[in-house]
């Protein structure tokens, strides 16, 4: 008998009462090879007949469940056609298919093609959807029973319905797939969300407990699959984050000028990456302010802590709080960091004692200013600390008594930076005197350090750099002036450069110079700092043109210098004056050494130079500085002591006004100009002593012994202790700039690869992170695209990857990987820009990858075919095993760090595809690992998205990572291929 369709062979089977199994034998002999039955719809055909009555057909419902069992039909199709019954009324036949979900729900797996994959997520959601219509049919019939008084018919389906639904979604798997079908079908969750709500709504008034507890269990689940990823468990066993710690030091003592928001971004990514509580975080942060306040060096450092913690942290934990979920929960974690911070008394003690204050207190005010504490809170933390300094022993002598607290000076210099900023917006021309007189108050005692610490901490020292370079450039002229007008000129001049000069020290030239724009002049001030002034790692060329201007200015110079008993001020041209200076040095010097001048001559003229104006010395200074570094041993004698002439101040009456205050910001730029110098000739210079260290930092590293053994040193004394000093941090800056990033990595990496314990590795890595912080961007390029491909392709090398080192270096690895992609779209931080960059060329030829990939690929998506050879055996590596996301969103395969992760990861799919398992293939899998564990929900834009689509399938065979929000968490789900390969490697678990 020759079949006509599907319907009709259905029927026969119904009338001749075949068996399942004689059934399943005949339609194979019906219907020939070629077309499977689902595209001939066959799980629908069955359902469509055995539903036509008011209770089901048995006989057609065994074959279907035959069917199932035997795999002729897919979950998917089944499921699909179980979600176009909608006849609710029908109770049996509802039943029937929540029996047949029953057989299978909680085991869905697909073995095909990743669009039948995909068509299980689709069949899933409609099947969700369904089972929720179900349920609230069933729930609104009880309510209907309940009314008419019989309400156990109702009650069983419910009872069925829920379970069906637990039973589905209690399975994380089928949640994954739930996950992805969403994100295909905005509209279907859309309506699941709406059934959701409807359901809720009838069921708030039943009676029944237990079933009302189910069925809030159930929308729970369902609503927690759009965020399955982003929930992460925080870090309660411990109390110490050294990270945050050690990223604070840094950025107080190194970068007190940098912007908040990279700071924050940094911080907020520790906290991520790290799964550190709210409170614990920002006690933290506390902790490393108040350390920095008590060990920070006397003078300008000391300033610096201040300003960084009572000005700066503030404004950073106000951004924080944008990143926290709700303010009324920030303001009480802060209020708990404070609580917990007030138990660590002696921190506190010691932070009071040494700047004679409550320092707490300061701290809070401003805090409460800033709506990051309540009143209430600030009142009561106040009163607590007060209650807790009754009990200190307390200094009262007389020279304590005497000085004023930092907090408060700084937290007062903070208006004023403000009000000086507006009165040097003002005409200088029509009350210069007004001008100098503010300028003249900013000199004395330690105001001026105040002033610049705060603008440095409130971002507006580049504004105030920008104001004095303006004033500077005024003053350069003066035309028909009389002869006071000619000195408040020349005052102007002098102390607008000399705090230049002072700023560009202090907190680095970039906060001086300008964008620049085309066309526009270069100021003097900022053309003399990029040319002639000395700078560490900076080598300047005394015979460069910068310091041989027009030589009938030099000479009428020289001749002022050596014949006049004093400067003339009068219409002189004072920035001619400090460009010209270099060369008439060089005339005076040449003279002296052929016996031309005599010494007393010498002594005339330097005191010339310095009499009136600082900066023209400084000049001198600057130039002679670099002319000593090329002169041999026996031939330096002579510069260097006019180096000394210069450094001294002027005992005499016709000075200028604020003289003393002049000379002791020349002392102290002069100091940081020779101080390479003088150490390279070992000669000393006594320069004016202000009673503080102008250059704590300077020097730290022991003579006569290797860098490496200072570094292993240091990092040893740094790992015993748990956390980095300033002083530390210093060191180990001083040691990356001279043994260059390769160096200074590889060794530290070498340290941590011998730690054998698994609390000191992990110490290892939260330390070794922040040291990194020091130029994340480089250090991350050569351990992700040197120090690690050497140690997973090297099998010499795989015995140092065992556990715990290995884990700890693969969790340093992530998290440097992660912070530098993070940052890297943003600037270089001031501190990082000064260093040598690696040219981007040396990382194009050194990693080669396929420019032509992105082409290739367009074609292989465009074809019509099963995109065979991305999702097929990923034993087959041909050039699509490279496909990522990466290439799919476009990303400049140019920047160095895109091209080192993208052969990172390549390399990882090769080790996790070739047939030798070792320690690397251990370490890649705890590296993909520590990814999973710091990502946020979806990977758009992080670093996985360099990983090959084909490794996803590699790595679900790796046992410990074979669970599906592992495989959502290293998918791109935006992407619909990586929707695909999620889909099928879900599916396949």
């Amino acid at each position: 008998m020759k079949v006509v369709n599907l319907k009709q062979a259905i029927l026969q089977a119904w009338k001749e009462r075949w068996s399942d199994y004689q059934w399943a034998i005949n339609m194979k002999k019906f219907f020939p090879k070629g077309a499977t039955w689902d595209i001939l719809n066959l799980a629908e055909a069955l359902l469509e007949q055995a539903m036509i009555g008011p209770s089901p057909n048995p006989l057609i419902l065994s074959y279907l469940k035959y069917a199932i069992s035997s795999q002729m039909v897919s979950y998917s199709s089944v499921l699909t056609a179980i979600s176009k019954f909608d006849d609710f009324s029908r109770e049996l036949c509802v039943q029937a298919l929540l029996d047949i979900m029953d057989m299978f729900c909680d085991r869905l797996s697909c073995h095909g093609k990743a669009e039948e994959c995909i068509g299980l997520c689709r069949a899933l959601l409609s099947a969700l959807h369904w089972l929720l219509r179900c349920t609230a049919a069933s729930a609104e019939r009880l309510r209907e029973g309940l009314e008419a008084g019989s309400p156990a018919t109702g009650e069983k389906q419910l009872a069925m319905c829920l379970q069906r639904l637990e039973k589905t979604l209690s399975s994380t798997k089928n949640r994954a797939l739930l996950h992805i079908a969403k994100l295909e079908e905005a509209s279907s969750w859309t309506a699941i969300e709406h059934s959701l709500l409807k359901l809720g709504e009838i069921l708030a008034n039943l009676s029944n407990p237990q079933l009302r507890s189910q069925a809030e269990q159930c929308g729970t689940l369902i609503r927690s699959i759009p965020t399955m990823l982003s929930v992460h468990s925080e870090q309660l066993h411990k109390t110490g984050f050294p990270t945050v710690h050690a990223v604070v030091l840094l950025e107080g003592t190194m970068n007190l000028t940098g912007e908040t928001q990279p700071l924050v971004e940094q911080l907020m990514m520790v906290k991520r990456m790290q799964h550190i509580p709210t409170p614990l975080f920002v006690l933290e942060i506390w902790k490393a302010c108040f350390v920095g306040l008590i060990e920070s060096p006397e003078g300008t450092e000391e300033l610096k802590w201040t300003a960084f913690t009572f000005l700066k942290i503030p404004q950073v934990l106000v951004k924080l709080k944008k990143y926290s979920h709700g303010d009324k929960d920030f303001t009480e974690d802060v209020n708990c960091a404070f609580e917990f911070l007030l138990k660590l008394t002696p921190l506190l003690d010691k932070a009071d004692q040494r700047y004679n204050c409550d320092c707490t207190d300061f701290l809070l005010q401003e805090c409460g200013k800033q709506g990051l504490l309540s009143e209430a809170s600030v009142n009561n933390l106040v009163a607590k600390r007060a209650a807790d300094r009754k009990h200190v022993p307390q200094l009262k002598s007389s020279e304590n008594a005497n000085i004023q607290p930092n907090p408060g000076l700084i937290l007062r210099a903070e208006p004023t930076v403000t009000n000086i900023l507006k009165t040097m917006d003002a005409d200088h021309s029509k009350s210069p005197e007004g001008l100098l007189g503010v300028l003249g108050h900013m000199l004395s005692g330690k105001s001026l350090d105040l002033l610049l610490a705060a603008a440095a901490a409130t971002g507006k020292l580049k504004s105030f750099a920008r104001k004095f370079i303006n004033l500077n450039e005024f003053t350069t002229h003066g035309s028909g002036e009389s002869t006071k007008a000619a000195s408040v000129r020349a005052l102007l001049f002098d102390i607008s450069f000399l705090m230049l000069c002072h700023v560009a020290q202090t907190y680095g030239s970039e906060v001086i110079l300008s964008e620049s724009s085309a066309g526009a002049e270069v100021p003097f001030f900022e053309t003399w700092m990029q040319t002639c002034m000395p700078e560490e790692g900076k080598i300047l060329n005394p015979d460069h043109p910068c310091f041989r201007p027009d030589s009938t200015k030099v000479e009428s110079l020289v001749a002022l210098l050596n014949n006049s008993s004093e400067m003339k001020l009068v219409q002189m041209k004072w920035h001619e004056a400090c460009l010209s200076i270099s060369a008439a040095i060089l005339e005076i010097l040449n003279a002296w050494e052929n016996g031309v001048l005599a010494f007393e001559s010498i002594q005339k003229i330097t005191d010339n130079i310095k009499g009136k104006v600082c900066s023209l010395a400084v000049c001198a200074v600057a130039w002679l500085v670099a002319h000593v570094r090329m002169l041999g041993l026996d031939e330096r004698e002579k510069s260097l002591q006019m180096i000394r002439q210069l450094a001294g101040p002027l005992y005499s009456e016709n000075t200028l006004q604020f003289y003393n205050e002049r000379v002791v910001i020349m002392s102290s730029i002069l100091e940081h100009m020779c101080a390479d110098v003088l150490q390279q000739t070992a000669t000393q210079i006594k320069f004016p002593s202000t009673g503080v260290d102008t250059m704590p930092y300077w020097n730290l590293l022991p003579p006569k012994r290797p860098i490496k053994e200072v570094l292993t040193d240091i990092f040893a004394k740094v790992l015993e202790k748990g956390w980095v000093d300033s002083r530390s941090i210093h060191i180990f800056d001083t040691l990356l700039h001279m043994g260059g990033v390769y160096w200074f990595c590889n060794n530290l990496i070498k340290e941590l690869l011998k730690e054998t314990r698994k609390e000191h590795t992990l110490r290892a890595v939260e330390l070794l992170y922040s040291i990194f912080c020091l130029d994340m961007q480089q250090v991350t390029l050569v351990l992700l695209g040197h120090i690690l491909p050497g140690l997973l392709t090297d099998s010499s090398k795989w015995h140092s990857l065992m556990d715990p080192p290995g884990t700890a270096l693969a969790k340093l690895a992530v998290w440097c990987a992660l912070s530098s992609y993070s940052s890297h779209k943003g600037q270089a931080s001031s501190r990082q820009k000064k260093r040598h960059r690696e040219d981007i060329e040396d990382y194009i030829s050194l990693f080669p990858l396929d420019d032509m990939q992105p082409s290739k690929l367009m074609r292989l998506l465009s074809s019509n075919e099963e995109d065979a050879n991305i999702l097929s055996s990923p034993t087959d590596r041909s050039m699509s095993s490279s496909l990522s996301a990466s290439q799919l969103h476009t990303v400049n395969m140019r920047d160095p760090l895109n091209r080192v992760l993208a052969n990172l990861f390549l390399l990882i799919s090769s080790i996790l595809g070739s047939r030798t398992a070792g320690p690397h293939t251990q370490f890649v899998q705890w590296f993909m690992e520590e990814c999973v564990d710091c990502l946020e929900q979806g990977s758009r834009g992080s670093i996985l998205q360099f990983m090959p689509f084909t490794t996803v399938s590699e790595l679900v065979k790796v046992s410990a990572m074979s669970s599906p929000k592992v495989v959502l968490a290293i998918t791109d789900l935006s992407l619909p291929l990586g929707r695909q390969v999620a889909a099928k490697a879900i599916a396949a678990l």
